[in-house]
């Protein structure tokens, strides 16, 4: 009698301590994520410290044009459903765009005039990049966005007079 009721102690503590792992788990799970979010959060602050002045290319300001895309765009993110499940929104992007330009480019006057009519080509590699991204990926990473859409427009023009990509404004 006495190992039947040792074994049905050991196996109700045993059931406890599972429930109780569970539980510690799935709370913990949730801080984890965040505190994620947040330390990538800040290492994208101090690659972008880190990177400042590293380009060997470093324009004045008296060399730089800027075009401005003339609305801000309303773009969904890409729907990342294997870390959410069912239970993933929908979440989308206002974004503001500018263009920084290369005034002492060769191709600087042959398409500078050219880029008001080719916006909407302009925007729709803008959000074609962006929506590719996930909103924690766009969080992390939001100068490797920017280098993508600078490498697909200097694709499309096929010229790199556009020098570089500026979120003037984002929200989600």
């Amino acid at each position: 009698m006495k190992k039947n009721l040792m074994s049905i102690l050991i196996l109700a503590l045993l059931v406890v301590n599972i429930v109780l792992t569970a539980i510690m788990m799935f709370s913990v799970t949730g801080a984890m994520k965040s505190t994620t979010a947040l330390v990538g959060r800040i290492a994208g602050i101090l690659d972008l410290e880190l990177d400042l002045g590293a380009d060997g290319n470093e324009l004045s300001i008296d060399d730089i044009d800027l075009y401005d895309i003339s609305e801000a765009m309303t773009i969904p993110f890409h729907l990342d459903t294997a870390s959410e499940g069912e239970n993933a929104k929908q979440v989308y992007l206002r974004l503001s765009v500018s263009l920084q330009l290369d005034k002492t480019h060769e191709d600087y006057k042959k398409y500078q005039e050219s880029l008001a009519t080719n916006e909407s080509l302009i925007k729709g590699e803008i959000m074609e990049v962006v929506s590719s991204y996930t909103l924690e990926e766009f969080q992390n990473d939001t100068d490797g966005v920017r280098s993508e859409i600078l490498a697909r427009l200097r694709r499309l023009y096929n010229s790199d007079f556009i020098y570089k990509v500026v979120f003037t404004d984002y929200t989600y």
